[in-house]
């Protein structure tokens, strides 16, 4: 059983050294030939000359793939999971919180049967108020929506077989939702607490902003898993619930014009709750509609959601990419 660590990298070319030696004393206690491939997702600083060393100095083990620009974490971890060639994936962030030590026992409990096995940060390290309290809220909204109890959605650090997580493919900021695909093929999965360690170096490259965006994502993940294949359930019992309001309302239009005489087309209340409610639910709906064309269109075509630089200690060019290696 191969073990390959993805890693996606965005300005952190501090911690890289430190992590690499973390990573390789926490896999030299493994039985498993394992690789650690490292994909920069269009660094700034010095972050990818200090992989092409790294990749110089251990080809053995070390894996690079850059990335044309910023494509964002979820595309970055794309790219790694496209280029690993493990039987097991785990992933984990550079930042050097999430803790390689804790990655022997995670693949322990992929030895036992588990498809996954997600890290809960149960001690974080992070500003309660703009970190660890929207995390908070997040995890329980969408455990409740989805229905797969985690404690922790937001951890990276993740071992998944790979099998589990060939079946998809990732758009947006989808990474965080991955047990969630898991769990739709069936996939035996554990939440372990791991360690959390606070940022040496850098800055954190999110804040509340992401909330926002974990909310919209939430609300494509469940219509996916929930209507993907009936899609005439939601839109069919939408259209049920608008047409039951629309005649609710013009009854009340009418009773009040037989008995009162008042007018029902001069009523604000006419325009208003048929223009706004209609409206509203117009908006979600193409939103929706429009994830599955995005969706259906990558998916049909094979089209990747970035493009590959170059790559370092890899033999062959997957598909969908346009560059040669070296």
């Amino acid at each position: 059983m191969k073990i390959s660590l993805v890693v996606p990298i965005y300005n952190e070319h501090d911690n890289l050294v430190l992590l690499y030696q973390a990573i390789s004393q926490a896999m030299a206690s493994l039985r498993h030939p394992w690789e650690v491939v490292l994909v920069d997702d269009g660094s700034r600083d010095d972050s990818l000359h200090s992989l092409e060393a790294l990749a110089l100095q251990d080809s053995e083990h070390v894996r690079v793939v850059a990335l044309r620009r910023n494509f964002g974490q979820t595309a970055a971890i794309a790219a790694g999971i496209d280029h690993a060639s493990g039987d097991v994936i785990v992933m984990m962030d550079a930042d050097l919180q999430n803790d390689p030590a804790d990655i022997p026992l995670m693949v322990q409990k992929i030895e036992e049967g588990y498809d996954v096995v997600s890290g809960w940060r149960k001690h974080r390290k992070d500003t309660f108020l703009t970190r660890t309290l929207p995390s908070i809220i997040a995890n329980r909204l969408i455990s409740w929506v989805t229905g797969v109890r985690l404690h922790d959605y937001g951890c990276s650090l993740k071992a998944y077989r790979r099998e589990v997580i060939t079946g998809f493919r990732l758009y947006g900021e989808m990474h965080r939702f991955i047990p969630v695909y898991a769990d739709q093929f069936g996939a035996r999965m554990i939440e372990i607490p791991v360690n959390h360690h606070a940022r040496r170096y850098g800055k954190a490259k999110y804040g509340l902003e992401r909330t926002f965006k974990v909310i919209l994502d939430l609300v494509t993940v469940k219509f996916l898993s929930s209507y993907g294949n009936k899609p005439i359930y939601l839109f069919g019992g939408t259209g049920v619930v608008l047409i039951a309001i629309a005649l609710a309302v013009l009854l009340y239009l009418f009773i009040r014009r037989v008995f009162f005489l008042v007018s029902v087309f001069d009523s604000p209340l006419f325009q208003m709750s048929t223009t706004v409610l209609i409206m509203g639910f117009q908006s979600i709906l193409m939103g929706l509609i429009a994830e599955l064309l995005v969706r259906t269109y990558h998916e049909s075509t094979g089209r990747v959601t970035y493009t590959v630089m170059k790559t370092i200690n890899l033999p062959s060019l997957p598909a969908g990419e346009d560059t040669p290696r070296e």
